[in-house]
């Protein structure tokens, strides 16, 4: 069977899905609103690397960029933002249409892995990033959902 990252379209499908989620946020008025202070150039392809080690991809990410303690920080201390979670969850969902994935099956499986990092990882930590542990690993996503 075909991971999530493979039947997505491999390196090249994570990235057309990030450039498109990219666009998609920086379009709307309150997810933009995460970038105000702006974003690094390679934005697009650190993403896509993320997602797609955790989507059952290579380690990509953790090779090149940083672990997971270090993206959970990066997204620490920006206290509660359910609106903005929300909205960027439909970014997402748009974006997928957007890369051009028309199978509903994988959609569902993108838009749940999207929607559960999005509200507890990426969301665990609202005061700031101190408690945030050192060693965290990026979480592993297939088609039943998250992976021990």
């Amino acid at each position: 069977m075909k991971t999530v990252f493979e039947a997505a379209g491999g390196a090249d499908g994570m990235l057309r899905i990030a450039a498109a989620w990219h666009e998609r946020v920086m379009a709307d008025e309150v997810v933009a609103h995460a970038f105000h202070n702006g974003f690094r150039a390679d934005h697009t392809e650190r993403l896509a690397a993320y997602w797609g080690e955790a989507l059952g991809g290579p380690a990509s990410y953790s090779q090149r960029y940083g672990s997971e303690t270090s993206v959970v920080r990066l997204h620490s201390g920006n206290g509660e933002h359910h609106d903005m979670d929300r909205r960027a969850i439909a970014c997402f969902d748009e974006a997928l249409v957007d890369a051009g994935l028309d199978d509903e099956l994988l959609r569902g499986v993108l838009h749940d892995y999207f929607a559960w990092a999005t509200i507890t990882t990426m969301a665990q930590y609202p005061q700031g990033p101190e408690g945030v542990p050192d060693g965290l690993t990026v979480p592993r996503w297939s088609w039943g959902g998250l992976q021990p």
